[in-house]
């Protein structure tokens, strides 16, 4: 590999070609089976590789597919700041609905990666985004000490986000993007937002009667 005068390596195209080649082999086959069920010679076939190398980029499929979905899924957790009351994006359920719209694109994908014999890698890595995420919309703090309610409220969005989306896919996107963001939004402001859109005690901490 190349390296700059001094500085980190350089990544050869020829690299970069075959990278984008594999990664664009295992979002094409995902969209017919499950992630559990491809193989490196699958991919590999696909992308018409070795599966040589294929091993000289990635150790597994697991992380090749991390670094085919990169791009969308930093696309569908930026969504996840908007959450709650973007005008540009339509109000309230707005960003919501785009969120499931974006995973209706690219239905078959996220249905394997979140789905029962999917990966459990790809799914924590989005769960911890999408807490992060939630956490600093609702709270401007980057880094929780770990006795800090506020990560409890982000996680529970998040692990609420993953499930609906996961729960959807796997009825086959049976209620359009805006119903589910019609459905699902009363659920998540009563644990994010008040009336007035500032976050609220959630309803489920036991503080209601």
């Amino acid at each position: 590999m190349a390296r700059t005068k001094g500085g980190p390596p350089v990544v050869d195209r020829r690299v970069r070609r075959t990278q984008a080649a594999l990664q664009c082999a295992l979002i094409d086959l995902v969209e017919d089976r499950e992630l559990s069920q491809i193989s490196v010679a699958d991919v590999a076939e696909r992308a018409e590789v070795s599966r040589s190398t294929f091993y000289d980029h990635y150790r597994d499929v697991h992380e090749l597919a991390e670094a085919a979905c990169t791009e969308m899924l930093d696309e569908l957790i930026s969504l996840v700041s908007a959450i709650g009351g973007d005008p540009e994006r339509g109000g309230p359920t707005g960003s919501l609905e785009t969120f499931f719209a974006t995973l209706a694109k690219h239905a078959g994908l996220y249905k394997s990666l979140l789905g029962p014999q999917g990966s459990a890698r790809i799914i924590d890595h989005i769960r911890r985004r999408i807490t992060a995420e939630a956490l600093l919309t609702s709270t401007g703090k980057a880094t929780p000490t770990k006795d800090d309610p506020d990560n409890v409220h982000a996680a529970f969005v998040a692990g609420a986000l993953i499930g609906l989306a996961a729960d959807w896919l796997q009825r086959d996107c049976a209620h359009t993007p805006a119903e589910m963001a019609a459905l699902a939004w009363p659920l998540l402001s009563s644990c994010r937002f008040g009336a007035d859109g500032v976050r609220a005690t959630p309803v489920c901490d036991g503080s209601h009667t």
